[in-house]
């Protein structure tokens, strides 16, 4: 697993090898990280050929004038000794320069991972390399540590930074860790975007210069997702080189890809420098996130799996770790704020009826909450809205059989609320400036003991008088005025809040262990490894539109586990797009995550109940391949398709989702293609949906004995109590012809139709269940 033979370090997962050494001067060589190395490979062969000196370098030591540390690959790298690259850290030492040079002063092996004091990290893996290094004139240490996840293909790093000398050291900029690469014509992935528009993936290629992967806001954000992938130009889904790099992290973050005119490409991720200053008196330490690194050969596929499995295995902790997440219904987009005991309950009644699991109520049970204008901080129940309390309502949605949940968002205060009067000082705002606010709100400041004391007390007393199971805990703006009455030096603030977003977190979960968190922060605002150590799944966004969640989910996809994601199905037209999609569709997409519905079930039409029944029936024979299956992205060959699949632990069992977002005429042919099976035969059939009467309009009558209004009466109240069955195909197969494509029925062209014609016009879909048929039985048969 960890090796180490004459100052050479070899790190080893299943698929991968990871390899450094320590130079004559005590520095740190990074030499290879790829697919697995063969026992006893020789590193010298695999490490940098440097035999003569580059012009314009400074030389490290005059006894060696080709060692410059610019030209070389390092693991770690200090300001002020002749590499002009970006470094990991920007340190005022205690001699009161920003010059550094820690060098290796000795290693050891633990088994296991190494827990970290302040904040949440990944737990079980293998063993750890613990490389101590210390500065040269600075009584500074500086300890790395790799954490080997032998199955996940993982590797882990973070560093601690301990001053011993009686002379403050402060740290402006800190990484938690840097790799040199050579360069493969490499491209960089990222995730970015805003509210409802989270986590498009984006590609640009990495040229001479440095980009910046970054957040700001105060929490990992909807800007820049903290994790990013560096991959071969030839690289696709499934073929070539890729590394993916995430932060164990929920606030500022920053990473830095740098090609320096050597071809060697430096990545380095940690907290964001954006206003951080951090002193060490003597005796004092910092430790930073943990850093996920991990290789694949197999394309954005092969990198996605390892994640997806390091994220389920050392990252989700706790009861809910694998397991299966319950199907709800949210009353946000049913009522909004308008909602009393009488609606609510009506709401679960009728998603009990449908075989929903969980009832949750959304925000506006609290305070004078009937408005964003006022109430956040003051989590007493609304007695107008629940006359006998929460508990009894939350006994009365328990005596229907369905689990009760809640939504609360404690790190914020409105300044309409008893809370803000009684305590101004608990709020992020400048001593003398006019505070700015977001969404009629102020962010609690976490900084303030005393503020985390009184968000765990209340929240905490509510989760317990009402018996909840579930709770989606929001956070609706970002941090701008980042500085506490209770820090000394402000630039700690944004690393400080954070720390103690996690303690509240801790302390309120903890004891509770039964109660399943969602995380949320405007939607995907805060989708991170961080959270995940706390809260199994997080709201994804809040858009519900089934088209743009094929980006915002597909691009989280690349680095988080469907397990993570929460997806609901809600009206139509979307109310963030204006989008008019089927049913069919938005269940479709949202079953490739943790599933539920977010809207007013009495609107819907018996047509619709059904179908919504018949969802809610599959998806439960089915959750657990969707949340834990193994889930890729199959290449589409036409670029208004996306195809996405699942298929179980067993590899018996597969589902596959088929989007078109835009119908184009006279359509050609499609194919169904599925991977990942074991070798056998296998039946595959589409998952029934329905075809409603009021998509056809005027078409109807091509078929209809009588002339109708497409906006008559008639036709409205057919709509509503009948439909037409979409079409179904099956067939039988090995799983070697699925891994090639199968041709599948023509779409509707334009010509004519029979039951066998796929309608599936703009934004239309099919899911396809794919089974190992037992080939003994079918041979008795």
């Amino acid at each position: 697993m960890i090796s180490v033979k004459d100052r050479v370090f070899r790190l080893d997962t299943v698929d991968t090898t990871y390899l450094f050494r320590v130079t004559k001067f005590g520095h740190l060589e990074h030499i290879y990280y790829g697919p697995r190395l063969v026992p006893g490979e020789d590193a010298q062969v695999l490490a940098q050929k440097n035999i003569v000196p580059m012009g314009n370098s400074v030389v490290y030591d005059e006894a060696d004038e080709i060692y410059s540390l610019d030209q070389m690959y390092l693991e770690w790298s200090d300001n002020g000794r002749g590499d002009y690259r970006q470094s990991p850290t920007e340190l005022k030492m205690p001699d009161g320069t920003f010059v550094s040079d820690f060098v290796y002063a000795s290693h050891e092996i633990r088994e296991g991972s190494v827990p970290m004091e302040t904040l949440p990290s990944a737990y079980g893996g293998d063993q750890t390399l613990v490389v101590t290094l210390r500065d040269t004139t600075v009584d500074a240490t500086l300890t790395l540590y790799y954490t080997v996840f032998a199955q996940a293909n993982v590797i882990t790093r973070r560093a601690v930074l301990s001053n011993e000398s009686p002379e403050p050291l402060v740290i402006r900029r800190m990484m938690s860790m840097m790799v040199d690469l050579p360069d493969q014509n490499f491209h960089l992935y990222t995730l970015d975007g805003e509210w409802i528009r989270e986590a498009n993936l984006h590609c640009r290629p990495v040229e001479y210069g440095m980009v910046t992967n970054a957040a700001n806001t105060g929490a990992s954000s909807n800007r820049h997702n903290p994790a990013f992938m560096l991959a071969a130009a030839a690289a696709t889904e499934e073929h070539g080189n890729v590394y993916g790099f995430n932060l164990v992290y929920s606030g500022n973050h920053a990473s830095y890809i740098e090609k320096s005119r050597r071809d060697i490409v430096r990545v380095a991720t940690g907290i964001n420098p954006h206003c951080f200053e951090w002193p060490l008196a003597q005796g004092a330490s910092f430790e930073t996130p943990e850093a996920v690194l991990t290789f694949s050969d197999q394309g954005f596929n092969g990198m996605s799996h390892n994640m997806h499995y390091f994220v389920n295995e050392h990252i989700v902790r706790g009861p809910w770790q694998k397991r299966e997440r319950p199907i709800l219904i949210n009353s946000w987009e049913a009522y909004y704020f308008d909602f009393d005991e009488g609606k609510l309950l009506q709401l679960a009644k009728k998603a009990k009826d449908l075989g929903i699991e969980l009832f949750v109520l959304d925000d506006g049970w609290f305070g004078q909450r009937n408005d964003d204008k006022a109430g956040l901080g003051d989590y007493t129940v609304n007695r107008k809205k629940f006359p006998r309390g929460l508990k009894a309502f939350a006994d009365q949605v328990r005596k229907l059989g369905l689990e009760f949940g809640i939504w609360v968002e404690p790190e914020m205060v409105n300044p309409d609320s008893d809370l803000y009067w009684e305590h101004p000082e608990y709020a992020v705002r400048h001593p003398e400036k006019k505070p700015v606010l977001g969404r009629n709100q102020l962010v609690l400041d976490l900084c303030q003991q005393a503020v985390r004391d009184y968000i765990i007390d209340q929240v905490g007393r509510i989760l317990d008088e009402a018996e909840v199971s579930y709770v989606k805990w929001d956070m609706n703006r970002f941090i701008a005025e980042a500085c506490s009455r209770a820090l000394q030096h402000q630039g700690e603030f944004y690393h400080r809040y954070i720390i103690g977003l996690y303690e509240v977190l801790d302390r309120i979960f903890r004891p509770r262990p039964q109660i399943l968190l969602e995380s949320c922060s405007s939607g995907g605002n805060r989708f991170d490894l961080g959270m995940l150590c706390f809260s199994p799944q997080i709201w994804t966004s809040d858009n519900t539109d089934p088209i743009a969640r094929l980006a915002i989910q597909g691009g989280l996809s690349y680095f988080y586990p469907l397990s993570t994601m929460g997806a609901h199905v809600s009206q139509s037209p979307s109310q963030q797009t204006l989008r008019i999609t089927p049913l069919s569709t938005r269940f479709n997409v949202a079953c490739f995550g943790c599933f539920g519905y977010e809207l007013d079930l009495r609107h819907l039409t018996p047509e619709e109940k059904k179908e919504v029944k018949e969802q809610i029936a599959f998806y439960k024979q089915y959750r657990r391949v969707f949340q834990f299956g193994t889930f890729s992205r199959l290449p589409a060959t036409k670029g208004n398709q996306v195809h996405w699949q699942c298929v179980s632990a067993d590899q018996d069992t597969a589902v596959v989702g088929f989007f078109q977002t835009l119908a184009r005429p006279a359509e050609t042919d499609d194919r169904l293609r599925v991977t990942g099976l074991k070798a056998g035969q296998y039946l595959v059939r589409t998952q029934p949906q329905r075809l409603y009467l009021a998509r056809f309009g005027s078409l109807v009558n091509h078929i209809s004995p009588v002339t109708l209004n497409p906006e008559g009466i008639l036709l409205q109240q057919a709509n509503r109590y009948y439909s037409l069955a979409d079409c179904v195909e099956e067939y039988n197969c090995s799983a070697a012809t699925l891994s090639v494509g199968i041709p599948l029925n023509n779409q509707f062209t334009g010509v004519a139709y029979n039951e066998n014609v796929r309608l599936l016009g703009d934004f239309g879909s099919n899911l396809y269940i794919v089974e190992k048929v037992n080939t003994e039985e079918a041979d008795d048969e």
